[in-house]
């Protein structure tokens, strides 16, 4: 797949729907399309959380919103996301949004490259809303994304930008993308990964003229055809580079696409700026995430 520079992320085209102070989180639920660095169309959804039962009620509008990154072939809509959402919720504000190429948003899938774009933009539009703090929580493909989107774009610092294999930082870039803590659950550790029957089927839609119809009319994600190039940053080398923004791994056991290497090699990575959680049962991503996980994921935002 064709990889964007990484070098800048620019000011997404968000819509002026924050009447009001800006720095007061909204309490209505909203319906937007962001426009992405590269000129895509992101549709989006801010939906302002709400108290769980027995919970003070300031807990879901301290200023926290929880932006969540859908797997690959999942949308904003779809009822695994729609899930977490609502799970979350009870803790923070949440922006759900569907990838370039996936439900209705525009574009073409990367399959975790420029998705990193579509990542920045939901998150600058949950501060454009008046949240402090933003937290991304990705799954699978989107686990990869809040990995990378978390190395990337790191506050003052800027935005690293991937040249030759090495990171490089770059000052005076927008701060509003960052990511104040990181979570992914089910994520790869390395790409090209071929180790599993699912994702060698994975890779057969991905990369074969056949498998992107598949992956169009069966599968409803609307997949580029280009290679890679350059080959973007791992997710591996992206985990030694989120900290100090608090970082939660969370793998099942008994995942079929990635086994328990992945985020094995993510957390020691990472090392003392993450937290590893490997669940006895779990299988893949936001399909496999019940309400007791998505529970505890929400309570480890909060208290971060």
């Amino acid at each position: 797949m064709s990889s964007v520079s990484e070098g800048r992320f620019r000011s997404s085209s968000v819509p002026l729907i924050t009447p009001g102070h800006p720095r007061t989180p909204l309490r209505t639920t909203l319906r937007t399309t962001l426009r992405t660095d590269d000129g895509v169309r992101i549709e989006a959804v801010y939906e302002p959380g709400t108290a769980a039962a027995g919970a003070a009620a300031e807990t879901s509008f301290d200023g926290t919103a929880i932006v969540v990154a859908h797997g690959f072939t999942g949308s904003a809509g779809r009822p695994a996301v729609r899930r977490a959402a609502e799970v979350l919720g009870r803790r923070a504000a949440v922006v759900t949004f569907s990838f370039r190429g996936h439900g209705g948003s525009g574009g073409r899938s990367t399959v975790g490259d420029r998705e990193v774009l579509d990542l920045a933009a939901a998150v600058r539009w949950a501060r454009a809303l008046g949240h402090r703090r933003v937290v991304t929580v990705g799954f699978s493909m989107g686990g990869s994304v809040v990995l990378r989107h978390g190395a990337l774009c790191k506050g003052r610092a800027g935005v690293s930008a991937e040249r030759g294999g090495r990171i490089e930082a770059h000052e005076g870039v927008h701060a509003d993308a960052r990511a104040d803590a990181v979570v992914a659950v089910s994520a790869p550790a390395r790409w090209y990964y071929r180790g599993t029957a699912p994702m060698r089927r994975l890779h057969w839609v991905v990369t074969r003229p056949v498998g992107r119809l598949v992956g169009r009319y069966g599968l409803r994600t609307r997949i580029d055809h280009n290679d890679w190039d350059p080959v973007p940053l791992s997710p591996v080398g992206a985990a030694g580079l989120i900290a100090p923004a608090p970082l939660l791994i969370v793998h099942g056991d008994r995942d079929p696409y990635f086994p328990l290497d992945h985020p094995r090699m993510l957390a020691e990575a990472a090392g003392d700026g993450a937290e590893l959680w490997l669940e006895h049962g779990m299988g893949h991503a936001e399909n496999a995430a019940d309400e007791s996980l998505l529970t505890r994921i929400g309570d480890w935002v909060a208290a971060r």
